[in-house]
């Protein structure tokens, strides 16, 4: 088990869950966090997911999907059996979760929040997500990253 020192980390690593933290150098520049990740890393972009705060009939909800898609905000409502979702306001994402964008992590949030993951993440021995800070991700099992975070999975992503 490796430690990062963020909130994300120190959650794994209280949970017992094995995990390990990868770093790269973060690049304001580049157009995408997620893909600069799977770029920096050398991991084809499936296995690096992203993590997403929608507002869903008014309660925000996380959405973990590959870099290389995008969120279905119906399959997100539909998901939690909610009737509507849109993205949430990046100040308001921020202060929920307590990190940064392009560094919002699914596990230790500020506030508790439901988390979804998308069901892609199942067909990986390991997956990607923020560690908490941008050019700082954690690999993980997907199993141990729905299980830390309370999750279920469903099919919220879109190619």
């Amino acid at each position: 088990m490796a430690g990062g020192g963020t909130r994300a980390t120190d959650q794994l690593a209280r949970l017992g869950i094995r995990h390990v933290v990868h770093r790269y150098t973060h690049d304001p520049r580049h157009p995408s966090y997620g893909l600069e990740a799977s770029e920096a890393l050398g991991v084809p972009p499936d296995r690096v997911f992203k993590t997403l705060i929608a507002d869903v009939d008014s309660q925000l909800t996380v959405a973990v999907v590959p870099v290389a898609g995008s969120l279905d905000l119906k399959a997100l409502a539909a998901a939690v059996g909610a009737k509507k979702a849109a993205m949430a306001d990046p100040a308001q994402a921020e202060r929920a979760s307590g990190y940064v964008t392009g560094g919002i992590a699914p596990l230790g949030l500020r506030r508790p929040l439901p988390v979804v993951v998308d069901e892609a993440a199942l067909r990986h021995a390991t997956v990607f997500c923020s560690a908490g800070q941008r050019g700082l991700e954690i690999e993980l099992a997907p199993a141990d990253l729905v299980s830390a975070t309370g999750a279920r999975t469903a099919s919220i992503s879109r190619a």
